[in-house]
């Protein structure tokens, strides 16, 4: 008759994965690059780690846009494209914003003073 050997709990516990703590998923902004295109064109580069979605880094980008629209005196943005990406833990967007001193036409617009205030209500920062 075989022998089973007991594992002892204790073992087992080492291989659980471990448990999430509250600062496993306090963001970590990791900066946003802006890119001056053509006219009023605007490439944002923005990372973090510890997103829990894509629209977390999504919204990063959209504040910095709204905080870059109001340091160049102009109050309104206009979303053009979002491309999100997530390698190794790191979350990256790349988004483009037309910026503007009236209210642009197009559907995916901000008022870039009512959008940084609710960035910073949130904790999220703009450039």
């Amino acid at each position: 008759m075989k022998r089973l050997a007991l594992i002892p709990p204790l073992a087992l516990a080492a291989c659980a994965p471990p448990v999430p703590m509250a600062e496993d998923f306090i963001p970590d902004y990791l900066g946003v690059e802006a890119i001056a295109l053509t006219g009023d064109l605007v490439q944002f580069n923005a990372a973090m780690t510890k997103a829990q979605t894509a629209r977390d880094v999504r919204n990063y980008a959209e504040c910095a846009a709204a905080g870059y629209t109001l340091s160049r005196g102009y109050g309104f943005a206009r979303h053009l494209r979002t491309n999100v990406t997530e390698e190794a833990g790191v979350w990256a967007a790349d988004a483009v914003y037309t910026i503007s001193p009236t209210l642009p036409d197009g559907l995916a617009k901000i008022d870039a003073e009512v959008t940084v205030a609710a960035c910073e209500e949130a904790g999220i920062p703009t450039v």
